[in-house]
């Protein structure tokens, strides 16, 4: 695809996007290196995390116990110089232990506002789904609204502010699963395996020397905040959006892409997701540090935007049936520009 020399100010605006997006993007190798220190492997949950850091987009983390989805995101944290805060969901965690409270003070006779722990950039909701609804609610209103109200006073979250929630696909006893329309708050799912035999040889060897890796820091939120407006810069090509717009219409009505699934999706992705995956799409150009968007770039991130927002029907999962299924189809049925 020519897509250098397509843009309405000819190749001279899409060269001039590159050779920024070339300088912006310096820090992503050193700090995918820095978080190697720390983590074997696991370059696309990485990456998926500093496309949700490029995008604004929260990200949401599942895998079974043992996989560093915590560590990830303690190790990304000390790699950019901003407050990290973690919560860990539990069954009697209170909406007040996450946004905050009013104390009163009984010297000056007023109530003061004591901010909770979301009140970071980087936060960590680790096992999400061990907290009740109303916690729940409360995390994704503040992801939602970027702000917090106490009282009558209304509080601005911290800019950049990205909530990164993991969660355990097993031992649902006890657990309080998030309903679908709330998951698709969370602009990427992550799915999270296990490593391979030679990265889990060289976990074992890291984790059980003499000395405690870590991670550097590598970028200030200035540096983030330019590289986070430099993305959004990414030139797209209208046959990509295009290409975008047909892959989530065919979440909808796969019947009329040529899909043979009928009855088994009975939701598909909201315009969310069109706008999510121009997001992401875009950021894992700048990874690549590239100046424009490639349909291998929706390609790349496609899934992880995609598999929670696609709801099937009970007939897919008497079928045993994934999302993950459906989605693939699709991106093998729409043409690619």
């Amino acid at each position: 695809m020519e897509v250098i020399g397509t843009s309405p100010g000819g190749s001279g605006v899409v060269r001039e996007i590159n050779e920024r997006v070339q300088q912006e993007s310096v820090f992503v190798e050193q700090l995918l290196s820095e978080v190697g220190k720390v983590i074997v492997g696991q370059r696309g949950m990485v990456e998926a995390l500093l496309t949700g850091l490029l995008c604004e987009g929260h990200v949401l983390l599942e895998g079974v116990p043992g996989l560093a989805k915590t560590l990830s995101v303690n190790t990304l944290a000390e790699t950019i110089q901003g407050r990290f805060q973690r919560i860990q969901f539990s069954p009697d965690l209170l909406p007040a232990d996450l946004v905050g409270t009013l104390i009163y003070d009984q010297k000056e006779h007023v109530f003061v506002p004591r901010k909770g722990p979301v009140f970071a950039n980087l936060v960590l909701a680790d096992e999400v789904n061990r907290a009740p609804a109303k916690v729940q609610s409360a995390l994704l209103e503040c992801m939602q609204e970027r702000q917090v109200t106490l009282g009558d006073t209304t509080y601005k979250l911290e800019d950049p502010f990205l909530v990164l929630a993991t969660q355990n696909p097993i031992e649902q006893e006890g657990t309080y699963p998030l309903p679908e329309a709330q998951v698709d708050r969370f602009m990427l799912k992550v799915r999270v395996d296990y490593p391979n035999k030679e990265e889990e040889r060289a976990v074992l060897d890291r984790m059980t020397g003499d000395t405690t890796p870590s991670a550097s820091p590598v970028i200030s939120l200035d540096d983030l905040r330019r590289a986070r407006q430099v993305t959004g810069s990414v030139y797209v090509d209208d046959r990509i959006k295009d290409y975008i717009v047909a892959l989530v219409q065919a979440t909808r009505s796969p019947d009329e892409h040529g899909l043979d699934l009928a009855g088994y999706v009975r939701h598909g992705a909201s315009p969310r997701a069109s706008i999510a995956l121009l997001k992401a799409s875009r950021a894992h150009a700048f990874l690549r540090s590239r100046g424009y968007v490639t349909p291998e770039d929706v390609k790349a991130v496609g899934m992880d935007v995609l598999r929670h927002r696609v709801l099937l029907s009970y007939e897919a999962e008497a079928e045993e049936m994934q999302p993950e299924d459906v989605v693939g189809r699709i991106f093998d049925a729409i043409e690619v520009p």
